[in-house]
């Protein structure tokens, strides 16, 4: 790891607004946005590090993700969550997330992958001139880019799928959302590109180790069906009526980005 833990809250501040600019804004309706913080804040009470202060936010993009940036921040965007169908595939994937988050995945990926010193001050445009203000501004699209696509070893994957199991049933949910969860993905990958796992491994072989895990423990299995209806009244039934958002990524020139 090279930077300490209290520059994962500053680069969770310093990106939040960035990834919420580049990938169409929030969603807003506060009464989806109040549902989603209220599961990630029930799971997060039970993580490791349950005094650190998480953000949930769902964002009007259409692709099928999920991720996270140091220090609690956690987006989903709108085309997962047409595809997740209940409340236990929705605590699933912010389960997953919040590991990601408390472990120090997303840390440890952007140290390696981009670079502290860049994080740090791409995104610092107070006394730039105009044109530095523009190229600033550009770099700082490029960087979301790649913090979007971080790539996870397959160990931090394992562990966040396994842990995300974990706090989930603590937190009241069957954890064969998270199996569910995993097959849809499988599923919608035959058709279609799923963004979620160009920065993730396949979900096939998770099905397999979440499902034994499933079977070999003794979990109490809380009834899938909690929440469901709750999910498809605030979510889904919303989600048709709100208008198609493209990215600002999607129009970004063509042109290579060097730190």
């Amino acid at each position: 790891m090279l930077f300490p833990v209290n520059q994962d809250f500053e680069i969770g501040r310093l990106y939040a607004p960035e990834i919420e600019k580049e990938l169409g804004g929030k969603i807003d309706d506060d009464d989806l946005q109040n549902y989603i913080d209220s599961i990630g804040q029930k799971i997060a009470r039970f993580s490791h590090k349950p005094n650190w202060e998480y953000h949930f936010v769902a964002l009007k993009h259409n692709s099928i993700n999920a991720f996270a940036l140091p220090g609690g921040y956690i987006f989903i965007t709108k085309g997962m969550l047409e595809k997740l169908q209940t409340e236990a595939q929705l605590a699933a994937v912010l389960a997953h997330e919040i590991v990601h988050v408390v472990a120090r995945d997303t840390s440890n990926a952007m140290s390696k992958q981009i670079g502290i010193g860049l994080l740090l001050t791409v995104v610092t445009f107070e006394g730039a001139t105009s044109e530095e203000s523009a190229q600033g501004a550009f770099a700082a699209a490029q960087i979301v880019q790649l913090i979007i696509a971080l790539q996870y070893s397959r160990q931090d994957e394992r562990q966040a799928d396994l842990g995300g199991i974990d706090y989930m049933v603590v937190a009241g949910y069957n954890p064969t959302g998270m199996v569910e969860t995993m097959q849809m993905l499988e599923k919608e990958s035959e058709i279609r590109q799923v963004e979620f796992l160009s920065s993730h491994p396949s979900p096939q072989n998770r099905v397999a180790y979440l499902s034994q895990k499933i079977q070999s423990r003794n979990y109490p299995l809380a009834d899938l069906r909690i929440g469901k209806d709750t999910y498809k009244t605030t979510i889904l039934d919303l989600l048709p009526n709100l208008p198609d958002e493209k990215s600002p990524l999607d129009h970004l020139p063509n042109e290579p980005f060097t730190p």
